[in-house]
């Protein structure tokens, strides 16, 4: 497991809320729903996205919009249309004086819009569910990020454009897994640009040595680490690997191990049938109690507080 994909390890989508959007100026709709991440897409014609707090920023075709909740934002053919319609939590929809909107005009599976024949159209995927994995990687992003459709050459768009409207067996499962491959490849194009800000962590993965070590840590976290056998497996010295690691990633290995197994803990525990000690064994605690004591050491509530409560851990 990578950084980027260790984001869709927890909040995977799992019948994420999708919408094609067909829109004719004038329109504006201000998001409400406190959803932890969202992806826009544009497939025709133009659009402008509006965070709360920063600068409203302009989309055109091909361009792909990630936006970090769960602060509210407004997507409009203009910045000074005034909304016309609210979506809050649970994709409840009512007018700007707050008027219930049940039956939305709608064109077609997944379809709704103001015209049939709408001068914009927009792809809307939301992420409901904030998994622990992807915590670091979430607090890294911006409230905004946008992957302009002239830096990559990507068949995601129209891809998900041509699915979204079908109605198949299984589909549901297909537009999730669609969904999760745009927003991986939309992310790694963004982190690569000059200034985008990556995290210490991230950086980190293209140094041969230190990279090596966090795939290692990633794709085995219960196995018996320590900083000799991490370095012996890196091909470096102790106190080499410990310098470097610590330099590059910013906090010493066994640090960043400990916290990687205790957000695949808190992500762990949600599956069905899932217990203390199975998780434990997977992420490398020896005991449910050696678990659970750690767990609580570093959110401040126990597996069990944390299963009965909202997916906060991270």
């Amino acid at each position: 497991m990578d950084a980027v994909a260790g984001l869709l390890d927890g909040p995977r989508a799992r019948g994420a809320f999708l919408l094609r959007s067909m829109l004719t100026p004038p329109w504006s709709m201000l998001i409400r729903d406190e959803a932890p991440l969202t992806v826009v897409a544009v497939v025709r014609g133009d659009a402008w996205l509006v965070p709360g707090h920063g600068t409203a920023v302009s989309l055109v075709a091909g361009d792909v919009a990630i936006v970090r909740g769960p602060d509210p934002y407004t997507v409009a053919d203009d910045p000074a249309t005034p909304p016309q319609v609210v979506i809050h939590p649970g994709q409840r929809c009512t007018t700007p004086d707050g008027r219930e909107l049940f039956e939305m005009t709608r064109w077609g599976v997944r379809t709704w819009g103001n015209a049939p024949d709408g001068r914009t159209v927009l792809l809307t995927g939301t992420y409901p569910i904030r998994g622990a994995v992807g915590r670091r990687l979430l607090d890294a992003l911006p409230p905004l990020a946008v992957v302009p459709h002239a830096s990559w050459d990507s068949p995601l768009v129209p891809l998900l454009a041509a699915e979204i409207v079908k109605d198949d067996l299984g589909q549901e499962a297909v537009l999730d897994r669609l969904l999760d491959l745009l927003l991986i490849a939309a992310l790694r194009e963004w982190f690569a640009r000059p200034g985008a800000a990556a995290p210490a962590w991230y950086r980190a993965h293209a140094d041969p040595v230190v990279g090596r070590a966090l795939r290692m840590l990633h794709h085995d976290p219960a196995r018996p680490w320590t900083v000799a056998s991490l370095a012996a497996e890196a091909g470096l010295s102790r106190a080499a690997l410990a310098r470097r690691f610590t330099g590059l990633v910013g906090e010493p290995p066994m640090s960043y191990l400990t916290g990687w197994r205790l957000a695949l803990a808190a992500d762990l525990l949600r599956e069905p049938g899932a217990t203390v000690g199975a998780v434990a064994r997977r992420v490398g605690y020896g005991s449910s109690f050696a678990l659970s004591a750690a767990f609580k050491r570093r959110y401040g509530l126990s597996p069990r507080q944390h299963v009965d409560g909202p997916a906060r851990a991270g």
